[in-house]
């Protein structure tokens, strides 16, 4: 019986063989070749390089083609070309150079342990002003987020436009794509940066290896957002008759109800004066009432019953009498008497010796 934590282990320091000319001694039959596209912003970069990205193919007997009129760079494979991977890595060479990627860190998708991975994140977000701000949040202030995913994932990251292309072992990259698209879905980069820190302690743990950790990881929840604000006045639906409203009544039909359409005209101006005459009695009085107010007087208080002075307590007047005696003796400033007879006789002691 083999213990399955053995199995599921890598033994320190172990690295898989590099694929050599003895493992396909032959080479290829057939060219294969990848073409991409580059912005004209790049074309200055990519001319200075090129020698260098030449130099880095020819090693791995790739060749390199740079067409500045078309705006393209081409890979294509050679006869002396043995590993057949080696023409996906420089695919993926000249795709991370056409994503403003520096060559120093492209240079490293031809290592066998580094791979790369673009994500599309323009169409994740349908506002261009949102997409934006969840951009720079992925940057962080002054970059520091970025930073502190690339410390934890050991991953090179470059935000580009509407791409983010990232450079690193397969572990990091499938963890900075679970990042960049929670971001995009407005879930901030701090939340993983903080399960990815925590996953890092507990790897260095040979005990918690193949136990579960999702006690020890953190469970954010979700802040729901404030109600909407019902409107004061709401729009209600009225029931669906198949018959037409009434027709309103006409001023005539009023005057008819009323009995006004059969009285004279004199008699319709003096009734009109009345009504407004009515309405001016009214107002006036009002106009009074809010006068008369200033003339009201305003309640006054209830008067508050002063406390006599209670003489429940007697006064010792002899005990103050004394008090006034010694201090009329004692003079501001003047020692007790005591003190001065032993002055005196110090000064007789004195005038005897002299």
């Amino acid at each position: 019986t083999v213990d399955e934590s053995e199995l599921l282990t890598v033994p320190d320091g172990w690295k898989e063989p590099a694929f050599t000319r003895e493992d396909n001694p032959k080479g290829l039959l057939e060219e294969s070749s990848f073409a991409t596209l580059f912005p004209k912003y790049r074309e200055a970069y990519l001319k200075e390089c090129w020698p260098l990205v030449q130099k880095a193919l020819g090693e791995h007997y790739v060749n390199a083609a740079l067409d500045l009129i078309e705006g393209s760079m081409t890979v294509t494979t050679t006869k002396k070309t043995f590993d057949p991977y080696a023409i996906i890595r420089a695919r993926d060479l000249i795709k991370l150079l056409a994503r403003s990627v520096p060559f120093e860190q492209a240079v490293r998708i031809l290592q066998d342990d580094v791979a790369c991975d673009i994500i599309k994140i323009g169409s994740l977000v349908r506002k261009r002003e949102t997409f934006i701000k969840r951009r720079a949040r992925l940057l962080g202030p002054k970059g520091s987020t970025l930073k502190a995913l690339e410390l934890l994932t050991n991953c090179y990251i470059m935000v580009q436009g509407n791409t983010v292309s990232a450079l690193g072992p397969f572990s990091g990259l499938k963890e900075v794509r679970k990042v960049v698209l929670d971001t995009m879905k407005n879930i901030h980069p701090i939340y993983n940066i903080k399960t990815l820190m925590i996953k890092r302690e507990l790897a260095k743990d040979p005990e918690l290896r193949t136990q579960s950790w999702e006690r020890f990881l953190p469970k954010f929840k979700r802040k729901n957002l404030k109600k909407r604000k019902e409107p004061k006045k709401k729009n209600t639906k009225k029931e669906y008759t198949p018959f037409p409203p009434p027709q309103p009544e006409s001023q005539i039909d009023k005057e008819l109800a009323s009995g006004e359409y059969f009285l004279k005209e004199r008699q319709k101006k003096r009734k009109k004066m009345e009504e407004i005459k009515a309405k001016q009695a009214d107002a006036i009085k009002k106009r009074q009432e809010e006068r008369n107010k200033a003339f009201i007087p305003p309640k006054e208080k209830p008067a508050v019953k002063t406390k006599k002075a209670s003489t429940e307590k007697k006064i010792d007047i002899e005990a103050i009498k004394e008090k006034v005696k010694s201090a009329k003796k004692k003079k501001l400033g003047a020692l007790p008497e005591e003190e001065v007879k032993l002055k005196m006789a110090a000064d007789e002691k004195k005038k005897k010796k002299k």
